[in-house]
């Protein structure tokens, strides 16, 4: 499971949680309106976090009057949304021709197709994380392409790294977002597989990697189907595209699926961290992961969050992973 960056203390934060201020929200106006009512707690900064790349994430933002923005491209067109909350409510305003898709998946986007009520903790560390954290729900996007796009960026380096050539990627090639915030909306499926290789040399991407965004680009309609498969089906459909393993479409599938159960293997840190805070052992394998997370059956990615978001890490041996910019070569 990546890092996730905290943008106050400017650290990786591991479990997907980004800091929202508890401020008074107003509508920004211009745009189109709904509110809809969660029925419990959710907790913006948990629910959202995993969709933020980066502090400086052009496509996503906090302002100090805790609405959370964001920029996406809907099958309607690109879009702003703002999030916030208001009172047992959350206010959802959005701009641009994909608004009013966006606000019809609002509720899913905050976690309405979630369940917290199927999920038991098992262990004690994971109890008391599960009960800190009412409010926290898996958000689906309902966009596949969107979703997956960072995570191949993520591979085999860096979170620094990674963010640093979607921002570049995404301000390049994408396109300004509509609405009051300047923001920008990631490219479309053509123009991934349109750039050329000097450029995504240049935004610090090899040749792996970028090979894999351009053959998921050219079957990205198919690739969209997976939003509304089951997670075996969705995770075949999207492994199917050469450069596309387990770890690929676990983290893509969990923010555009909502998979609860999509538990991230091939991960550097992951297993360890699972094995140190559940056990105390910090050379757990993935296959200790699965064993120790086996009671989760069908909750394994929620399990994974709490654990993380719980911060019992094992203390580092090595050094950390070199940083690297392949652009300056």
């Amino acid at each position: 499971m990546a890092g996730r960056f905290d943008p106050l203390t400017r650290t990786a934060v591991r479990g997907g949680r980004t800091d929202v201020p508890p401020g008074a929200a107003t509508p920004a106006g211009g745009g189109s309106r709904r509110r809809w009512s969660p029925g419990g707690p959710v907790d913006l900064g948990l629910i959202l976090g995993p969709l933020r790349r980066g502090p400086a994430d052009p496509t996503f933002r906090v302002t100090p009057d805790g609405s959370v923005w964001r920029a996406t491209r809907t099958p309607q067109g690109p879009a702003t949304l703002r999030i916030a909350r208001a009172g047992e409510e959350v206010e959802g305003e959005a701009w641009g021709p994909g608004a009013e898709w966006a606000l019809a998946e609002l509720p899913r986007l905050l976690g309405a197709d979630d369940d917290p009520a199927a999920f038991v903790p098992r262990h004690r560390l994971v109890h008391a994380s599960h009960r800190r954290r009412p409010g926290l729900r898996l958000t689906r996007t309902g966009l596949v392409l969107e979703s997956l796009v960072p995570v191949v960026l993520e591979q085999k380096v860096t979170s620094d790294e990674a963010y640093r050539s979607w921002r570049r990627l995404v301000r390049r090639y994408g396109e300004p977002a509509p609405g009051p915030q300047e923001l920008w909306v990631m490219p479309d499926a053509r123009t991934w597989a349109l750039i050329p290789s000097w450029d995504w040399h240049r935004a610090g991407v090899d040749a792996k990697r970028s090979a894999t965004i351009v053959r998921a680009a050219r079957v990205a309609d198919r690739l969209e189907e997976a939003a509304a498969m089951d997670l075996p089906r969705a995770a075949a459909r999207l492994e199917a595209v050469p450069g596309i393993g387990p770890w690929t479409s676990a983290e893509t599938l969990q923010r555009s699926n909502g998979a609860a159960d999509a538990l991230t293997t091939g991960d550097l840190h992951l297993p360890g961290i699972v094995g140190y805070a559940l056990t105390g052992e910090r050379d757990a394998d993935d296959e200790r992961m699965l064993e120790l997370l086996a009671p989760y059956e069908g909750q394994r990615h929620r399990a994974a969050r709490l654990i993380l978001l719980a911060g019992r890490t094992p203390p580092r041996r090595a050094p950390r992973m070199p940083r690297g910019d392949i652009g300056r070569l």
